[in-house]
């Protein structure tokens, strides 16, 4: 072998060695860079960005089950930065995403947010993986869109129910009036009941259809400046019959002038039907009263009876669609047991809220609270000097009598 052939050959061992040291070092970073992401845990470029515009609470955390990062919303869930992630249910989750071979996992959970007593919110958690020891908790609160749903639910079966005692009963009672179609008596006697059922199914279809139309994202069509005092008044006109057939006064007490901002018909329909409730619940010969008071910026109407009041157990749930603390008067005064829930709805959508005071055998307050607005500048008692006095009260006459007593518009009734 000449010197040439030796110095090929050495050339080719040379390449040789130099390619295997070359995949050697490759081999080795990558192992090295495989090692250091695995034992990473710098967050990957944008995901704070992105974190910090989030609407939704999220983290990013460890194997240790440590947050690393969180957006914002997070922080009410005990959340936060350089905090150990609370609850065995999460982290269990991130682990579960952590080997999973999709990267990812969803689970349901009830988490507390905020300090004991909060109550636990349903929450729908996604876990991802985005570095083999980092994964990426988000949370969506869930509680309304379940509280909804299970209203739906609710009032579809309940209203299913209550539906089905008058049609069955207006059916019944026409297969009787065919029945008895050679007994005059008998034939009146079942048409007036007949009629009565009739009422009470269109009273009910007419409120599940107010009921429906106030729980719509659909805004108030007639919102205007509305004197409360035209409000309380078509309340009261409207039930006068009502109070005498059942021998009850009407009283109308407190401020006048006053307005806010609403529908008209929608809230004197709230009233009403607060003020048919007090006539129902209240014995002959008692008294209902409407007061109306101005406190700051609050207009609060009150609708006071000494009635048979409300148990303290059924207070929480008498706002609730067809609840009836007293199933067996309300079947004998025909209610339907959505008057307070139409109440509730109807003063939510403008911006107020309904509170309750009631004692067994004592009676009951029932007072609406919305936001007071300024008198238009046409109302004459803008013009009027403005002087401080005892408010006086309007009288409203009924067939069962005439009062013009003061009204008291406190929670707790004398």
């Amino acid at each position: 072998m000449d010197s040439t052939q030796l110095a090929l050959l050495a050339l080719l061992v040379g390449v040789a060695i130099g390619g295997s040291i070359s995949a050697l070092v490759v081999v080795s970073m990558r192992a090295r860079d495989r090692m250091r992401a695995e034992t990473s845990v710098e967050i990957p470029d944008g995901v704070r960005d992105v974190m910090h515009g989030m609407d939704d609470p999220a983290v990013v955390v460890d194997t240790s089950s440590t947050v690393l990062a969180a957006s914002a919303p997070a922080g009410p869930f005990g959340l936060e930065e350089g905090n150990v992630v609370p609850g065995d249910e999460l982290r269990a989750l991130a682990r579960r995403a952590r080997g999973a071979e999709s990267g990812a996992a969803t689970e349901t959970l009830r988490l507390r947010r905020g300090p004991a007593p909060a109550e636990p919110r349903l929450v729908a958690v996604r876990a991802t993986r985005i570095s083999p020891r980092l994964v990426l908790l988000v949370l969506r609160d869930i509680t309304e869109k379940e509280r909804v749903e299970q209203m739906r639910r609710d009032f579809v079966a309940n209203t299913s129910h209550e539906l089905k005692t008058p049609v069955g009963a207006v059916s019944l009672l026409a297969e009787a009036i065919e029945s008895a179609a050679d007994d005059p008596e008998q034939v009146r006697i079942f048409a007036s009941r007949l009629t009565g059922e009739a009422s009470r199914l269109a009273l009910l279809t007419s409120r599940i259809m107010n009921l429906s139309r106030l729980q719509s994202a659909d805004d108030l069509t007639a919102e205007r400046d509305v004197s409360v005092d035209e409000i309380v008044a078509s309340a009261l006109e409207a039930h006068a019959i009502q109070a005498a057939s059942a021998g009850v006064l009407l009283h109308r007490g407190g401020v006048k002038g006053v307005y806010v901002r609403g529908d008209a018909q929608v809230l004197g329909e709230a009233v009403g039907n607060l003020v048919a409730n007090a006539i129902a619940y209240s014995p002959q010969g008692s008294a209902v009263a409407v007061g109306v008071k101005a406190v700051d910026d609050i207009v609060e109407i009150s609708v006071t009876d000494r009635g048979i009041g409300i148990a303290e157990g059924d207070q929480d749930r008498i706002f609730e669609r067809f609840y009836r603390a007293d199933q067996a008067r309300s079947r004998r005064t025909g209610g339907t047991g959505l008057g307070l829930s139409i109440v509730k709805h109807a003063v939510q959508r403008h911006g107020g809220e309904v509170r309750l005071w009631s004692r067994p055998g004592k009676g009951s307050t029932f007072t609406i609270r919305l936001p007071r607005i300024d008198a238009p500048l046409d109302d004459p008692s803008r013009k009027r000097k403005r002087k401080k006095s005892k408010p006086k009260s309007k009288a409203v006459s009924t067939a069962a009598g005439t009062s013009t007593a003061p009204v008291p518009t406190k929670g707790d009734p004398a």
